[in-house]
């Protein structure tokens, strides 16, 4: 498995390339901006992007859907409940004071249980809303995408529309801890940590 991750956007998310090494497909999570960087580094890669994988519909992780989806066709996946935030990323990005463009609607709504096929990758969807209805963290070969759940030491904002702490916190306990303490958390922002790690210093989730 080919993981490459870009900073991109405004607010530095964390967009991640996964990729198979055999067939060379990829998906591209989290496209928050700057597309060209991300075209580089597909074709740096020899990778082609089958699958656009929003985690949610916060506009710092959607921003690039518009750009990629158009200069790769491929499809667009987020789930059903942060769906209608791809049409108001304009709008989401004003309230910060930042540019937006809106994305296309998705090709297709992903839920928990799901499982996303990339080349001879098996992406499974776990549904892990408290940062937003509809987050999802993506789960594979001992490494989870997690969009804005977790992070080093740290957790998603729970103050945004649609955002509960108490899910959020009940979504990284029950649905992301029993993945492993060796599983590594891709975070949407900031840097790579393992779920052992967070157990032991997160100050929001540690028992």
């Amino acid at each position: 498995m080919i993981i490459k991750t870009l900073a991109v956007g405004p607010l530095m998310t964390n967009c991640f390339i996964v990729g198979c090494e055999n067939t060379k497909m990829a998906a591209v999570i989290d496209p928050g901006g700057d597309v060209e960087n991300i075209l580089k580094e597909l074709n740096r890669s020899g990778l082609e992007a089958r699958y656009i994988i929003n985690t949610h519909g916060h506009f710092d992780h959607v921003g690039g859907n518009k750009g990629l989806k158009d200069a790769t066709g491929a499809k667009i996946l987020i789930h059903g409940l942060d769906a209608p935030m791809l049409g108001r990323v304009a709008e989401n990005a004003m309230s910060f004071g930042l540019y937006g463009e809106n994305s296309p609607p998705p090709d297709m709504e992903i839920d928990h249980g799901d499982r996303v096929r990339v080349g001879e990758i098996t992406l499974e969807v776990i549904h892990t809303p408290g940062h937003s209805p509809g987050g999802i963290s993506l789960f594979t070969d001992r490494v989870v995408f997690a969009g804005d759940t977790l992070f080093y030491g740290s957790i998603g904002r729970t103050d945004l529309p649609g955002g509960d702490f108490k899910t959020l916190i009940s979504s990284i306990k029950e649905k992301l801890f029993p993945l492993g303490d060796d599983v590594k958390v891709y975070p949407g922002h900031g840097p790579i940590t393992t779920i052992g790690t967070e157990k032991q210093i997160n100050p929001f989730v540690r028992a």
